[in-house]
């Protein structure tokens, strides 16, 4: 592609010359001025060198991660990606900004992309997955109105202790339709789902569904969540599922979840600003039709060969508009590529080690946080894996981050949820460690908490 050469003031004159107009603001004459953003301030042109010099200045404001002892978690991992990992990826057959349609797609990327489906069904416990979505909040969202199409209501009911993110997304998505997400309360010592809760919400008829995260907002496992699905009856069931605790919890599909979400990222794409991610979802064979994205399918070509073909694109490109299942038209192929060569490359009984020598190390974090005097670690009585949930008797998270921050910590995520009306929980962290966890950061961690905890303590 030829790189784009601006136009001489010359030629701008001849082209706003033939469409009769004297100025270029007068193409924008249909938008109303109050949505106009007006000139952007931006300086005199500098010369190339120059250019480079003022990047470099803001790039050294940058923070890289690996300059820290970082216990951050929620839906992105920091987790050691093998070099393999990079090194296939990386290939120029599959490397591109562009992820590959129908006529350009190769054998290999399908059959790539129908290994990362196949991982993702064996997981879950499901029958059938599509090629992946943008990250895991839009999942769960494009579960919502998978639920919405299977069965009548207006409400779909969500954990409080999702993350507030998330809820954000899905009322972003209920919005259009004129649907309600509401949230099941929970147990403030144990960090269970309300179940009376949910029984009662179910009998008024009005549910379409419910989604419940394993493990949940704050961390933890919540086990009433295998009891969900006999409260629910016909009603969908949706289960956002860490792959990596997966490999050693009990299946969703098991349980009863009819659609399952969730967030790759960890297999194999590095946290970069939040993204790129990767959307999981997996749902039963009988409502596949409903289903967003697309799926890749196997069969077998005229001279009996294994072959691969893009099937079920149920986009408004391929089908009738209101027909359509999503308006996602796309899926994440570098991602999902990465997440299927991370899993291949650890191997399933590397995950399931992984997963398990994670916990190990969560465990010997919470104790020793748990033994300073102003922090409640973990903050529930509830089992976990790689994190949990830690709050403060003093102070709140936001400055208790900020005081280890400047001593190379990063302590967790506040879980203060900053939207009018919100619960206060501004004096809670979650928590996270990571294969990368070292016993020498936990004790890092330790000792400038009890700093920041003391800090608190002289100020109040």
């Amino acid at each position: 592609m030829s790189r784009w050469i601006p136009d001489e003031p010359g030629e701008e004159a001849a082209l706003l010359d033939a469409l009769g107009i004297s100025s270029t603001d007068q193409l924008f004459t249909d938008v109303p001025k109050k949505a106009r953003i007006g000139r952007l301030g931006v300086g005199p042109g500098h010369d190339e060198p120059e250019v480079v010099r003022q990047i470099d200045r803001l790039l050294e404001r940058n923070k890289p991660l690996a300059k820290f002892a970082s216990f951050l978690g929620g839906r992105i991992s920091a987790r050691y990606s093998p070099a393999a990992v990079d090194a296939i990826v990386s290939r120029s057959e599959f490397y591109t900004a562009y992820t590959p349609y129908q006529p350009e797609a190769s054998q290999g990327m399908l059959r790539a992309l129908f290994e990362f489906q196949s991982l993702w069904v064996e997981l879950t416990g499901l029958d059938v997955a599509n090629a992946s979505l943008y990250d895991g909040a839009t999942a769960a969202g494009e579960a919502l109105l998978f639920c919405r199409r299977l069965h009548d209501g207006r409400r779909f009911l969500v954990p409080a202790s999702l993350p507030w993110e998330e809820k954000s997304v899905l009322r972003n998505y209920a919005t259009g339709p004129g649907l309600a997400v509401e949230e099941i309360p929970f147990d403030d010592r144990t960090g269970r789902l309300d179940l009376d809760f949910v029984r009662r919400a179910v009998g008024t008829g009005d549910v379409f569904g419910l989604l419940a995260d394993v493990p949940n907002g704050f961390g933890h496992v919540d086990e009433s969540v295998a009891d969900l699905k006999g409260l629910l009856g016909e009603i969908p069931f949706v289960v956002s599922a860490d792959p990596l605790a997966l490999t050693v919890l009990e299946p969703p599909g098991a349980y009863g979840a009819d659609v399952v979400v969730g967030e790759g990222q960890g297999f194999g794409t590095p946290p970069s600003f939040g993204g790129p991610l990767l959307g999981l979802f997996a749902c039963r064979r009988e409502h596949v039709r409903s289903a967003p994205g697309r799926i890749v399918g196997a069969t077998r070509d005229v001279d009996g060969r294994p072959a691969y073909a893009l099937t079920l694109q149920t986009r408004e490109q391929h089908i009738r508009r209101s027909r359509a299942t999503s308006n996602i038209c796309t899926n994440q192929s570098l991602m999902a590529l990465a997440f299927v060569v991370y899993a291949s490359v650890v191997g399933p009984r590397g995950l399931a080690e992984l997963q398990a020598s994670i916990a190990e190390k969560a465990r010997t974090l919470a104790s020793a946080l748990g033994g300073i005097d102003g922090i409640q670690a973990p903050r529930f009585e509830a089992p976990y894996l790689g994190e949990f949930t830690i709050e403060l008797q003093r102070g709140t998270a936001a400055e208790f981050l900020d005081r280890l921050r400047r001593k190379k910590v990063l302590g967790g995520i506040s879980l203060a949820d900053p939207r009018p009306g919100a619960t206060d929980r501004a004096a809670r962290i979650l928590v996270a460690a990571s294969d990368a966890t070292t016993e020498k950061e936990i004790q890092k961690y330790a000792r400038a908490a009890r700093s920041a905890v003391a800090a608190v303590g002289r100020s109040a």
